[in-house]
């Protein structure tokens, strides 16, 4: 599963938001299930930065967010994120996708 972040940062704070968001990726990728990741500023806006990680199941990020290290040093960070959904499926050829409906609690 992909995981895809997108950051709205001041030039003024760009620098301070780089270190914090790489320590925010080193304690996502230590922690199991997870596959890659990459850190980004928008080319045509440099204010606009993401932060996209994949992983081997939902499951695996979840349980991810729940570790105390990235509690500490992630969740603050992604807690700055844009409102909008994050986790995407990938999709690769001949692969079944999740059904396409609002999921519901309860």
């Amino acid at each position: 599963m992909l995981v895809v972040s997108r950051f709205r940062v001041s030039a003024s704070d760009a620098d301070a938001f780089r270190r914090d968001m790489e320590v925010a990726h080193s304690a996502l990728a230590a922690r199991p299930g997870y596959e890659r990741g990459t850190l980004g500023r928008n080319v045509d806006d440099p204010e606009l930065w993401v932060l996209s990680t994949q992983w081997e199941h939902v499951g695996a990020y979840r349980r991810a967010l729940s570790a105390y290290d990235v509690k500490m040093h992630a969740v603050p960070l992604l807690s700055r994120a844009l409102d909008e959904p994050s986790a995407y499926e990938v999709v690769e050829p001949d692969t079944d996708l999740n059904i396409a409906s609002p999921r519901a609690l309860g």
